[in-house]
């Protein structure tokens, strides 16, 4: 997150291969905003929306996490996350945890997430690999 962040991932500062990716995973930047609000949103008690890389399919996806998930992985790469637990947004949005949410859209370091983009996806097919 960033001060100076927010917006969409564009097609500059190395951003372009991920705006490209969300493209065409979700169709739009916007069909993919609405599916991690709403993934963020509706997550009951602890848990996070998340971005991820999912490396069988070599794509991004939504995901919902909730309660650490038994503390076992996924299988995919968080690549940005929305804490979406109580503690993250009480004490200044009280129960309107969407406003809260619209708040991290403005500060998303989409040259931050294109990096971790880049870097799951180099590392991305370990799971297809035998031991």
């Amino acid at each position: 997150m960033t001060g100076d962040g927010g917006g969409e991932p564009l097609d500059k500062d190395g951003v372009g291969e991920l705006a490209d990716a969300i493209a065409e995973s979700f169709g739009s930047f916007a069909g993919f905003k609405a599916q991690l609000t709403k993934a963020s949103a509706t997550t009951q008690g602890s848990g996070w929306g998340v971005l991820a890389y999912e490396p069988l399919s070599g794509r991004p996806i939504v995901e919902q996490v909730y309660d650490h998930q038994g503390d076992v992985g996924q299988g995919s790469t968080p690549i940005l996350v929305f804490d979406a637990w109580e503690h993250a947004f009480y004490l200044q949005y009280k129960n309107q945890k969407v406003g809260f949410i619209d708040a991290m859209w403005a500060v998303v370091n989409w040259q931050d997430v294109a990096r971790r983009y880049t870097a799951a996806k180099e590392r991305g097919d370990s799971l297809l690999l035998a031991p």
